[in-house]
Parts: C-alpha cells; sequence; structure tokens
C-alpha cells in the first residue's frame, strides 16, 4: 500500500487523457451538483492515495487508511462516516468486482472527497434519472450507493475505458475557529500525572531514516546528544512493534502523513524508555520530505495523544438509551477479520490495560493438553511463536492453566511459567479462556518488576478474557476449518503424486519435496532395509540447496533416531544440539581461543554457522509405518528459534502414512522386477560366440514394460568342431506364459543338436516336447540351422523353417531372395516330416532372419510386410551384419508412431570372404 500527502498542492487529475470518452453518472436531485461546480475543481490542500489487493482483508485496511488520514487531517467529526462509506465502496471493488481497488483521499477548504476506483469497468450500475427507491437496506446490491446518498453531501460514478470510480464528499461541520476537538471539563484528581516539567522531544527525520534534528528535551529524555544521534538511523534507537493495533514498521511509519502511537527508544544507559509519538510528514522550501516528531513519556501520552473515538453504541434498547459492547471496548473498532489479528489486538490491549511490559497469548490443542503460543508481544516472537507448553505444568491452582494465577515474582519460583524463562519478566498475571466450560486459551500479561500484579489485576483481565473468548473460539474454528480444506487438497495432491511412480528414488524426492518448504524448512529421510538393519540417511533437502551438504554431513555423523513405530511426531533434540556446538567450537576455533565445550562432538562435523541456524530450531520425527512394520522416519526440521504448529504436525503425520505406503510399493516392486528380470535373462543365451569367417549380429526387442523376454527368442552356439546352430524363434504370446516355452525351446535345441541329430530330428522331438506340455503347450514357428564355414571364404548352411517367415538372403549385386521353403509349424500336429534345405553364402553375401514382429509391423491399415523388409535389405549391400541388423531395426521403428506392441528379433550373418572388408 503506498501513500502520499501533499499540502497545498492541486494534484494532477488520475483520469487517463487520451482523449476516450469518459462517462459520468450522478443522481440528479437533492445533493447533487454539476460538474463543473465539484469540490474536485476547488483548491486541494492535501492528497493521500492507496492501493489494495483484491482480497478480503484489504477491506479493513482501507477503513483503517481512511480513518488515519481523517485522524491526521484533524477530521475526526466525519471519521465515522467516511469509514462506512470506504468500507461498502471498497468491498464492491474487491469482493464483487473482484479487482484492486485505488482509493483517493482530498482534501479541500470545503471538505473531503474520497474516490474509490476498481479495474471493471463493464460492471456499471445502473442509476435512475430522479429520485426513486432503491430497495432495501438490507439488499446487499446497491446499498454502497443508498449510504452515498444518505451520508454525503455530493456523490457520483464516473466511468472510463479501464476504470470505474465512485466518489463522495462530505461537508465539514461548523464549530468555532480553532477547536479542532474538546474534551470535557473534569476535576483536578482525574487529570493524566505528568512530572513536574513536561518534556517534549522534537525530533525530525530526513527522507531515509536518519535523525537531522534533536532538541535539548530528547536529550534530557534519553540521554544522547545531538552530536551522538545526528546522522544514525532512528531505527537504531526505536524498539518496535509497541502500539496496540498495529502491524507497521517505524520505518512504514515515518512515511504516513500522520500517525500517532507508542514505541520505545534506548536510552544512553541501554534501557528502552517508552514513549508516545505523534509524526507529522512534512516537506521544506526545496521540496524534500522529512518526517517532524513530537515525543513524551508514555504515561504523559494525553500530551499529544488525539481523543479515541467514542465506542460504538446501541441506540434501540434500553431505556438508559445506550449501552457499550464490552468487546469492542476492549479489542476496538473495527475488530480484525482474522484470527491472528485479533489475537494480536488482544495482547496488546491487555499490556496495555494493565500497564505491562509484554503479554501473551496461547490457545489449547484440541485435546486440551497442551498450549500453542499464537500472539506476544514484548517478548521475542520469533521464538515463542507456536512453541507448546503443558495445560498442567505442576501441582497446585497455580500450575494449572484453567485458573487465573498471579505471580508476584518469578524468581522465586523458577519455570512457573516455562514461556518467560530468560525473558527479564518477574512478575506475571495469568487467566483462561473458555467457551462453555472448555478451555480455549490462556491470557497473561507481564511485567519486568517484581509485585505488580495482584488479585485485582486478574479479576480485570478475567473480564477482559471473558468478553473476548467466544470471539476468539470462532475464529479459531474458521481458521481451522480453512486449514482442514486446505490439507485435504494437499493431501489429495501428494496421493495422486506418490501414486504415479513405483521408483524408490523418486518416491523418496517427491516426499521431500512435498514436505519442503510447505510443511518444514528441512527435511531427511531414513530408510531401513529389514528389522535387522540400522537406519540410512537416504534423502536430505532444505529450501536453501546450498545448505543441503552441511546438513547431510551434519546427519551423517549423528545417531540416527530410534525407529518406535508409535504414531505421531516426537521431538528430536540432537541435530540442534550438535549443530549448536559444533558451531561453537568452530567460532572459538577462528576467534583463537582456547577450550571447548564441556560435551565433545565428533571430530570432522564442523558445520558453519548457517547449517547451525538451519537445524536449530524444533526438529521432529515421524515413524514411516507400512504393512506392521517401520521402514524408515520422515525428520522435519526448522531454523533457530522456530516451532512447528500443532496443525502442520497432525497433516505432516497423515503424510507420513501415505508415504510409507508408497516407498514400501516401490519396495516391492523393485524386488519384484529384478527377480522377474534375472529369470528373464536366463531365457536368452550370456552371449554369442566367435564364428571364424562369419559376421553375426543380434537385435533383440521385448514388448511390454519391465520384459527383457517375451515370445520371441535367439540362439547360436557351437555344434562340433567347425559348426554352429542357430535359431531364431516366435512362440505364440507375449509375457511369461510365452517366455516359458522359449526356455524350453532354447535349451532343448542345444541338447538335441549336441547329440549329432539332424535339423529335422531335432525339431520333431522338440514338437514333441511342447505337446508334451498339455494346456500348457503353445505352437511355436521357428528357424533352425547348422552352419559350416568353408576354406574357399564361403559358408554352407543346412536350414529348416517351420512355420517362421522366410530368411532372406543378400547378395552383392543386390539381388534378394528367399532362402529357404515354408513347412508346418510346431506344438500343432504330433506326425511331423520336416526336411533340410541346404544354402551357401559367397564371401559378401548376407542371411537375415526375423521374427513376425518386425514384418507386421503396423501404421493404421498399413503394415510392413515381407516386401517392406526385402526393399529395405536391397539397400544393405556392403554393409557389415552389425549395420544390417541396425538398418533394419531402424526402419521399422519408423514406420509407425506407436511403439512395438510385438517382441521383435533379428539375426544377421554375413560372409566377409577369406580377406577382411
Amino acid at each position: 500500500m503506498t501513500t502520499g500527502l501533499i499540502p497545498g498542492e492541486q494534484p494532477p487529475d488520475p483520469r487517463p487523457t487520451d482523449g476516450l470518452p469518459h462517462q459520468r453518472h450522478e443522481p440528479v436531485g437533492q445533493g447533487a451538483m454539476p460538474v463543473e461546480n465539484r469540490s474536485r475543481s476547488s483548491v486541494i490542500t492535501a492528497r493521500a492515495a492507496a492501493s489494495f489487493e483484491p482480497v478480503g482483508r484489504s477491506v479493513a485496511t482501507a477503513r483503517s487508511f481512511v480513518r488515519d488520514t481523517l485522524q491526521g487531517w484533524g477530521f475526526a467529526d466525519i471519521v465515522d462516516d467516511a469509514v462506512v462509506l470506504t468500507s461498502e465502496l471498497v468491498t464492491n471493488a474487491v469482493v464483487h468486482a473482484g479487482t484492486a481497488a485505488d482509493l483517493l483521499c482530498l482534501r479541500s477548504d470545503e471538505g473531503v472527497r474520497i474516490e474509490v476506483a476498481d479495474r471493471y469497468p463493464e460492471r456499471e450500475i445502473p442509476l435512475q434519472g430522479s429520485p426513486v427507491n432503491m430497495g432495501s437496506p438490507d439488499r446487499e446490491g446497491g446499498r454502497g450507493l443508498q449510504l452515498c446518498a444518505a451520508l454525503s453531501g455530493h456523490w457520483g460514478v464516473d466511468y472510463t475505458p479501464t476504470h470505474k470510480t465512485v466518489w463522495f464528499q462530505l461537508d465539514l461541520p461548523a464549530r468555532p475557529v480553532g477547536t479542532r476537538t474538546a474534551g470535557p471539563s473534569l476535576p483536578a484528581h482525574l487529570l493524566p500525572l505528568a512530572d513536574t516539567r513536561v518534556r517534549v522531544a522534537v525530533v525530525q527525520i530526513d527522507r531515509g531514516g536518519s535523525v537531522t534534528a534533536w532538541n535539548e528535551d530528547a536529550e534530557e529524555l534519553f540521554g544522547h546528544s545531538a552530536d551522538q544521534v545526528t546522522g544514525k538511523p532512528l531505527t537504531d534507537l526505536a524498539a518496535w512493534p509497541h502500539t496496540p493495533g498495529t502491524g507497521t514498521g517505524i520505518a512504514d511509519a515515518l512515511q504516513l502523513s500522520r500517525w500517532e502511537g507508542s514505541y520505545g527508544i534506548r536510552g544512553a544507559h541501554g534501557r528502552v524508555i517508552p514513549v508516545y509519538a505523534s509524526h507529522l510528514r512534512v516537506r521544506d522550501t526545496d521540496g524534500e520530505p522529512s518526517t517532524v516528531c513530537l515525543l513524551v513519556r508514555d504515561h504523559e501520552r494525553a500530551v499529544l495523544q488525539t481523543p479515541l473515538r467514542r465506542p460504538a453504541t446501541d441506540t434501540s434498547g434500553t431505556s438508559e438509551g445506550q449501552s457499550t459492547d464490552p468487546f469492542e471496548v476492549f479489542i476496538g473498532s473495527p475488530a480484525p477479520d482474522d484470527l491472528d489479528g485479533l489475537l494480536q489486538r488482544t495482547v496488546e490491549r491487555a499490556r496495555d490495560m494493565l500497564d505491562g511490559d509484554s503479554a501473551f497469548l496461547l490457545l489449547a490443542t484440541d485435546d486440551e493438553t497442551e498450549l500453542e503460543v499464537r500472539a506476544s508481544t514484548g517478548l521475542p516472537s520469533a521464538r515463542q511463536r507456536f512453541a507448546r507448553v503443558p495445560v498442567e505444568a505442576g501441582p497446585g491452582r497455580y500450575g494449572s492453566a484453567r485458573m487465573p494465577a498471579v505471580h508476584e515474582d518469578l524468581t522465586a519460583v523458577p519455570g512457573a511459567v516455562p514461556l518467560l524463562n530468560s525473558t527479564g519478566m518477574r512478575s506475571v498475571v495469568t487467566v483462561p479462556l473458555k467457551v462453555e466450560g472448555r478451555l480455549t486459551g490462556s491470557l497473561g500479561v507481564a511485567a519486568e518488576a517484581p509485585n505488580r500484579y495482584s488479585n485485582e489485576e486478574a479479576l480485570r483481565l478475567q473480564f477482559a478474557a471473558d468478553r473476548i473468548a467466544l470471539a476468539v473460539e470462532s475464529a479459531r474454528l474458521g481458521e481451522l476449518e480453512r486449514l482442514r480444506r486446505g490439507s485435504l487438497s494437499f493431501l489429495v495432491e501428494a496421493s495422486d503424486l506418490l501414486a504415479g511412480t513405483l521408483d524408490r528414488d523418486q518416491t523418496l524426492a517427491l516426499m521431500a519435496q512435498m514436505t519442503v518448504p510447505t510443511l518444514s524448512t528441512w527435511c531427511a529421510v531414513y530408510t531401513i532395509a529389514d528389522q535387522a538393519s540400522e537406519p540410512y540417511l537416504s534423502y536430505v533437502l532444505h529450501e536453501d540447496e546450498e545448505l543441503i551438504d552441511g546438513i547431510k554431513s551434519l546427519l551423517s555423523k549423528i545417531t540416527p533416531p530410534d525407529p518406535v513405530p508409535t504414531p505421531g511426531a516426537r521431538v528430536w533434540t540432537a541435530p540442534a544440539e550438535v549443530a549448536h556446538q559444533a558451531a561453537l567450537r568452530t567460532s572459538m576455533r577462528s576467534l583463537g581461543l582456547s577450550g571447548s565445550p564441556t560435551h565433545q562432538i565428533t571430530p570432522g562435523i564442523g558445520p558453519t554457522l548457517a547449517t547451525a541456524s538451519a537445524v536449530g530450531g524444533e526438529t521432529v520425527v515421524l515413524p514411516l509405518v507400512a504393512r506392521n512394520r517401520v521402514i524408515g522416519m520422515l525428520t522435519l526440521g526448522k531454523p533457530t528459534d522456530e516451532h512447528f504448529r500443532q496443525e502442520i504436525l497432525e497433516l505432516a503425520e497423515d503424510l507420513s502414512r501415505r508415504a510409507a505406503l508408497a516407498l514400501d510399493n516401490a519396495r516391492l516392486y523393485s524386488e519384484r522386477t529384478a527377480i522377474s528380470q534375472s529369470l528373464q535373462r536366463s531365457l536368452l543365451p550370456p552371449e554369442l560366440p566367435t564364428v571364424d569367417g562369419v559376421e553375426v549380429e543380434v537385435i533383440y526387442r521385448a514388448a511390454g514394460e519391465g520384459n527383457e523376454v517375451g515370445g520371441d527368442f535367439y540362439d547360436l552356439f557351437p555344434i562340433s568342431d567347425g559348426a554352429y546352430g542357430f535359431a531364431i524363434g516366435d512362440v505364440c504370446g507375449t509375457g511369461p506364459n510365452a517366455a516359458a516355452v522359449t526356455g524350453l525351446a532354447r535349451h532343448a535345441l542345444r541338447l538335441l543338436a549336441r547329440e549329432g541329430l539332424s535339423g529335422p530330428a531335432v525339431l520333431e522331438r522338440l514338437n514333441s516336447a511342447i505337446l508334451d506340455e498339455g494346456a500348457r503347450s503353445r505352437f511355436l514357428t521357428l528357424l533352425y540351422g547348422e552352419m559350416r564355414p568353408q576354406e574357399d571364404g564361403s559358408a554352407e548352411l543346412k536350414v529348416v523353417c517351420a512355420g517362421h517367415p522366410l530368411p532372406l538372403r543378400l547378395r552383392q549385386d543386390g539381388t534378394v531372395e528367399p532362402a529357404a521353403e515354408p513347412q508346418p509349424l510346431l506344438g500343432v500336429i504330433e506326425d511331423l516330416e520336416l526336411y533340410e534345405q541346404t544354402v551357401t553364402l559367397d564371401p559378401g553375401d548376407v542371411l537375415l532372419c526375423v521374427t513376425d514382429g518386425v514384418t507386421e509391423r503396423r501404421e493404421g491399415p498399413r503394415m510392413l510386410g515381407d516386401d517392406g523388409l526385402t526393399d529395405v535389405l536391397t539397400t544393405c549391400t556392403g554393409l557389415t551384419a552389425g549395420a544390417v541388423a541396425a538398418r533394419i531395426m531402424r526402419a521399422v521403428e519408423r514406420f509407425a508412431s506407436e511403439p512395438p506392441s510385438d517382441d521383435m528379433a533379428i539375426l544377421a550373418m554375413r560372409v566377409p570372404g577369406l580377406h577382411k572388408e
């Protein structure tokens, strides 16, 4: 959000000046005024502008912006009307129109004009040409315009091709000259208490936030001389934030046109002095902006503080005429519309109500056994947020968060309030927040001085806690519902991702990537191979990749957490402790100091300070349990001083269950795949023998994911001196059943051929063996032959082609012809009469044998076929056997866009001749 104040300047019109027509709609009748007579044409003495994102919380931010701006201008009398109208118009823009809203406040001598523009010009607002009834005030549509007509002196709607602007003007009420605001006369004993002399420090800050002026009262209040602080940033002296109900930083506050609030200034003695400040943004004669800060002691704030707006009243009820809402009195108006804002406003108001130095609010978990820190002020919030403490911290009424408690001096009872350990707080009062008897949370206020609080303060704080408990519980339930909806979406997406892979390494990576940074800052996954194995660090991830190696090195030197199957997250302190000790050793060594920490660490870890900071926060371990066995552990960590929310831990537990099952499925799949591939590889020949005088090349592709062997097979083996058997076959079908017959055929061929049987006899006995398989038998096409290289450089082949695609012979002149005749296939009939044919391969000839997966390759209605295979082989003249097989496979793959659906085997044999080519 950007703001600006330009006193005494006529601002340029923000609308486009490109000559395009602008639509202007104004109500006709009472309150309307001609365009040329509007206050926009009068002298603008100040302006403030801001832009708001199209989100619901922008409405509350816009209300605060308008309220602060008008109060800074001294127009408290019209603040309420302006805030109501702004709220309605910004709601129309960011909620209903769904666009960003541009807000412009203009101050003139006639009043204040506020414009709200959205980026949805075609969403026109229908206006009538004469005054009509615009409907029921309870109706959402048009209500903002009804309010404009009822509350403002002038209003209208402007349209441009890119924007729609609704504006209204509020006239200033008549009041005596010099009067800005006034309070009633009070008796002397009710006037604010001040020192003998009220000192007002005047500090001027330049554009960069540095001090340029520091008066004598500032020197008296804070002990710093003007020479010591001039040129230093104010942020070096200011302790921020201290103002109730604001999240604005000191640097942002110095940029606002007008701001009031309280914070602390560190004095020369080192302590923080609470002050109340009034900031005014000005500019010098050269146009250079700066901020003038008036500072008084915080208890003297009445000197500078603008009187608070009266609390909202209800005039519809009682005979007394008005009744005050206790919740609004305590929280203020408007109340924050989100849980964090409500809790932060609560602790700040509680601290101010009891004049404390700090305050905190804890919310109870669903089972009411622990309290989780959700808001604090005056405490190291980064360290405390989401820290958990038990509801029952000890015996006695003061040991339970269910009862009010007052501790006059915490040094007398160390550890009574763990949240305040090492914070310098001495006295504290805590009260429970309850709704219908159920513990919702705990509210506490603490002070640095002892004996500050008594039962009277406890009763006051309890009264306030009772007023806000229901609102806190309602907001908490709303936030919880939103978190659970987000958790469901997260878990659904995580389940889809984990179910999409059966690769173990990819599953580990997904587990870590889903947790970082959504659930934690860093993550480590330990795996356990079996019950006898130790946990093994398998994966480490950090949102900053440069820290991964340091964390991995650190964790590898630490004993892994115990693989406890108990569900839920448990805290693991070892990484933070060891990292702290190692970093301390490194720091002492770099400073040249002798000595070492009391607890020695394993030599060689040496993490950097960055690594120690990365793992220095809360670390939790969740077991990965699948099928009643711990298969690993998911470790989640936060950096130094950070804690996990209870809802995040519950979500992480749900994720760990899903991740464990996915990881175990990946493990089982990997094991089954390894077994299957090992068995499949046993069905293929381990290696092909070298045949003197003949080049041999084989290419094999099994169809189906994860299959190495299918129904196609090949073999080449020595039979006797100088003779080799070769075979290429195709079992009906694919997959494991076909592979079983493949193994039978390949091993039977070797045994029968080495018995000295001829080719037809070998195939006839194999046919009988296949038929003996009964229901498991499958028919088989087979090309079997015996090859004998000759002394003249040729090779003599005796082949039998039993139902298999015919082998093709490529001569040196490029002609291609079948090298055998077709005969009956195996595994169908019992009595086969097969014969063998003799083929002589001359030097340079190639014999190509393929399975039908090659010739039956399809692309739609087209099929490669025998003719297509012949055409490809014709182009292979002069190529080696390996080159011939590769060209054939490449042609088959390119023939169709889809992957092959059938097993394929290619066996190429070439006779190079007496001299190697």
